[in-house]
């Protein structure tokens, strides 16, 4: 969600029980505005927290022009001072997933993992080497894995120049009420997958410049989100139940969205049994 507009967005997702003390609101409302002057981003977007067993983890990513390039991570441990993330890579992402249970809430903590070197095309038990991942690593790649997973926008607030760059849509005014409550409204701010393997008929009745995404209405496994009306019905919220604490949020007929994420960095691996 927007950083300049963080109280009031907050307020919108509060119904779930997640939220910030009021002092943590004023520190995120001052320090990420001075963020977004010292790394020069063009907007700078208050991710969540990730809650560890000692500490949270307040994140923040930050734009420049193309809002489909790589965002830039940033975390907190007090709201006030920032750490810049490295970029996630494959292997960072990877390895991440083999980590099970809480974080700890501190950056330098070490994980011991065993990794099974392959030789030969063989598999043997003695082959192993312990490999030390930081949480730091671990904290960067879980943010990957949310982003890419449920990281979602309103259809057609986003779109697509002829030469690549994605921004935002002036022309967006938000959709109507009966739009907000499909899933096929809404897309994942992600690398398309099942957009490239449509067919050419099937694209046909597509807008290049708007539907250049993915829909959440594909999703595996089918019924990954829960859409409910709040406010009095003013309000359309979406939660994920593959990542407990997303919570996405649109005022239709009007520009207030935006997700934030409030948990454990844990993804509910049950959900399909609990379906």
């Amino acid at each position: 969600m927007e950083a300049e507009c963080l109280g009031a967005a907050l307020e919108l997702v509060s119904s779930g029980g997640v939220g910030l003390s009021p002092e943590k609101r004023a520190a995120l409302g001052a320090s990420l505005l001075l963020l977004r002057r010292d790394y020069r981003f063009q907007r700078v977007w208050f991710w969540g927290r990730i809650q560890g067993l000692r500490g949270a983890y307040y994140i923040a990513e930050g734009l420049g022009a193309d809002l489909a390039a790589p965002r830039s991570r940033l975390y907190s441990l007090n709201c006030v001072e920032w750490n810049l993330l490295p970029p996630a890579s494959g292997e960072m992402v990877a390895r991440a997933e083999a980590l099970k249970g809480r974080f700890q809430g501190d950056p330098s903590f070490e994980y011991e993992l065993t990794e099974a070197k392959v030789e030969d095309d063989e598999k043997l038990p003695e082959d192993r080497q312990e490999l030390v991942i930081k949480e730091e690593i671990r904290l960067v790649a879980t943010i990957e894995q949310i982003d890419k997973a449920v990281g979602i926008i309103p259809r057609g607030s986003f779109v697509k120049t002829p030469l690549g760059p994605v921004h935002e849509n002036r022309n967006f005014e938000g959709l109507s009420l009966t739009e907000a409550k499909k899933l096929s409204s809404y897309f994942h701010l992600a690398e398309p997958v099942n957009l490239k393997n449509k067919t050419l008929l099937e694209k046909a009745d597509l807008d290049p410049s708007t539907d250049f995404l993915d829909s959440l209405e594909h999703d595996i496994p089918k019924g990954s989100w829960a859409v409910q009306l709040e406010k009095g019905g003013m309000v359309v919220v979406l939660r994920s139940l593959l990542w407990l604490g997303l919570t996405f949020y649109h005022v239709p007929m009007t520009k207030q969205y935006g997700y934030v994420y409030f948990g454990t960095g844990e993804k509910n691996l049950d959900l399909p049994f609990m379906l």
